[in-house]
């Protein structure tokens, strides 16, 4: 059952390429070399983004960079083992292991403060983002805030519609909310025919409720056509940058206000 469920998770699509100026590379503790880009805008607030199944770095750029101007943040994207131009087979652990990279690369190369890092994972990136997530709250770590798009529960319940979680599962992210200690903005649409709604909704009831940012439910909308569909009235980015104003600019800011 596990190598059937890898291969419906996983389905990579033809490696798309970016100019070599507009990525680097990066380490992994798996001893794989994966490329990401970063879009820099001056901005506090950068956004640590895991990609959807069927795409790469190279499909996403152009979108991340009018993305970054639209909310003035700044993006770090990273490509998972196996997937574009990265080296290594595609894993749960080794999409754990390309967010890390990407993450340590924020905070120790960049000196970026974790609670300016917001994690943003769209379909399968929801995976490695509340791991990561789960995983800097046991340590103490505090981060700005996690933004899901069109998350699952959990692999076996996308594949076989079950509400538990049984032995052998991948990304059981219904279970790893409980253990976020940041703000949590779901969105996800009503009609989603890949990972269907009631995913989105059960992730939500699930956070804890002191994190439970107001989720975007958007009506009549599938797994691959939420930008789309919001991109020319605005309503994505303005929803977005609700949150960022209201858990994440502000949060920022009396910390500011208290150490001055």
């Amino acid at each position: 059952m596990g190598g059937t469920i890898s291969t419906l998770v996983f389905q990579p699509p033809p490696a798309t390429f970016l100019h070599n100026k507009k990525h680097f590379w990066l380490q992994t503790r798996n001893q794989h070399r994966i490329p990401v880009f970063h879009v820099e805008r001056s901005s506090q607030i950068t956004i640590l983004f895991s990609h959807g199944n069927a795409e790469d770095l190279g499909l996403i750029y152009e979108w991340f960079y009018d993305f970054s101007r639209q909310l003035n943040v700044n993006v770090l994207a990273y490509e998972y083992s196996g997937y574009g131009k990265s080296e290594g087979a595609v894993s749960e652990d080794n999409c754990y292991a390309d967010i890390r990279a990407a993450y340590d690369y924020l905070t120790t190369q960049k000196k970026t403060p974790p609670k300016q890092i917001v994690l943003y994972g769209r379909s399968l990136g929801s995976g490695p983002t509340c791991q990561l997530a789960e995983e800097l709250a046991a340590a103490g770590v505090e981060l700005g805030g996690v933004m899901l798009q069109s998350p699952l529960a959990s692999a076996f319940r996308v594949a076989f519609n079950f509400r538990f979680t049984m032995p052998g599962d991948m990304f059981p992210n219904i279970d790893r909310v409980k253990g976020v200690a940041c703000p949590m903005f779901i969105i996800h649409g009503t009609r989603d025919e890949v990972v269907p709604f009631w995913h989105g909704q059960e992730l939500f009831l699930a956070t804890p409720t002191k994190w439970r940012a107001k989720p975007f439910w958007v009506d009549g909308a599938g797994h691959n056509n939420i930008e789309a569909l919001l991109r020319e009235d605005g309503t994505l980015f303005e929803r977005m940058n609700d949150f960022l104003d209201k858990w994440v600019r502000n949060d920022l800011s009396a910390d500011f206000s208290s150490a001055s």
